[in-house]
């Protein structure tokens, strides 16, 4: 049986894909895609500084007042004292580019490795422990180096992230801003509530995300581009114009603003 024509030909019927060869074909070898969640996707993501930063101690919030114009700004003055490199963290070594700072000097409550560390370091046991991650290992500062307030210059800016003040376990009204129940006939001792969360038959649940009651504060919080107004490298002081997240006492850290540092 002789099948037709017509149907002859389409199944017979060379393409031009047919007739290429795959060799031919030019073609790109591609790198194995680097996946964002690896510590080297991190890396290519992040904004990196080029120099480590300071650690300082929040003192307070002063008037400062500018001789040429006679402006009076409201500014914070962070302590700088004995602020020095503890260890140095390579890519090969630990995954990560970072110098390792420590603040101020104390001996009680050190654990036996700490001491060994700073040992090793030959540097003073220090209060506070905080990392700069960087973007090159010759950016890193030789262990020992001390970093003074004269690091940043008047009329630089700079980034100071702290930790806020806990406010413990707050309400809708004072977490979020909540205008609470009217404060009328008919509402129970229920004036401050949020009211309803659940919703109706669908979804029938609360939905992740929403705004409820529950834990305030103490969570760290970077203030970006302040502007530096005063430094000393002598009395060991730095003092930024607006405020800083945290409590008096608190540490904080002081770094170049990484608006300045984009091409």
């Amino acid at each position: 049986m002789r099948l037709p024509q017509l149907l002859y030909g389409r199944i017979f019927m060379r393409t031009k894909a047919m007739l290429t060869s795959p060799a031919s074909i030019p073609f790109l070898e591609t790198s194995a895609p680097v996946l964002k969640k690896s510590p080297e996707g991190k890396r290519l993501v992040r904004e990196f500084l080029t120099r480590p930063g300071l650690i300082g101690v929040k003192r307070g919030m002063v008037s400062f007042y500018n001789e040429a114009t006679g402006e009076k700004y409201p500014a914070t003055v962070l302590e700088i004292d004995q602020v020095e490199v503890v260890h140095n963290k390579t890519l090969s070594k630990d995954g990560y580019i970072a110098a390792q700072v420590g603040y101020g000097f104390k001996v009680k409550n050190q654990t036996k490795s700490l001491l060994g560390h700073y040992a090793t370091a030959k540097v003073s046991p220090k209060e506070k422990l905080v990392e700069f991650q960087l973007r090159e290992e010759s950016q890193l500062l030789p262990v020992g180096t001390q970093l003074k307030a004269d690091l940043f210059e008047i009329g630089q800016l700079v980034d100071v992230q702290g930790v806020t003040k806990g406010k413990g376990f707050a309400g809708v009204m004072k977490r979020w801003g909540f205008s609470g129940l009217p404060a009328s006939h008919g509402v129970s001792l229920a004036h401050r509530s949020a009211g309803s969360t659940g919703q109706n038959t669908s979804p029938a649940r609360v939905l992740p995300g929403k705004k409820m009651a529950g834990r305030m504060g103490a969570i760290h919080n970077t203030i970006k581009n302040l502007e530096v107004l005063d430094c000393s490298a002598e009395n060991g002081y730095i003092v930024v114009k607006g405020h800083v997240s945290g409590p008096k006492g608190s540490y904080v850290k002081i770094q170049d603003a990484k608006s300045t540092l984009r091409p």
